[in-house]
């Protein structure tokens, strides 16, 4: 299946405790099906001291199934679904189905 999500995307969050959140996709994990989003689902973890980190309780952004997240329309900042279609010049892109503007560039 192709990725209707990836990398730098601009999504929202549509169901569970951080709905209406919107951020930046920072990571994908294809095999889980699963993003982690940029200032959305904050978990906290207690952290043993390494050489490179100090200990404590740090926050961090926790995985988020790929069903809860919309994509931004980039026309109107809205929540759109994503289709696929092929350019002239025979290149695979995607396109929010809202306004038919394309995503990729």
């Amino acid at each position: 299946m192709a990725a209707r999500i990836r990398k730098g995307d601009r999504v929202m969050v549509i169901a569970g405790r951080d709905k209406g959140k919107i951020g930046e996709v920072l990571k994908v994990l294809p095999k889980e099906n699963r993003a982690i989003v940029q200032g959305v689902n904050i978990v906290k973890r207690h952290q043993r001291p390494t050489q490179s980190q100090a200990g404590g309780i740090i926050e961090k952004e926790a995985p988020i199934h790929v069903s809860n997240l919309a994509h931004l329309d980039p026309k109107d900042n809205k929540p759109t679904r994503v289709g696929f279609r092929k350019l002239e010049d025979g290149r695979k892109v995607r396109y929010a189905k809202r306004s038919g503007e394309v995503i990729d560039v």
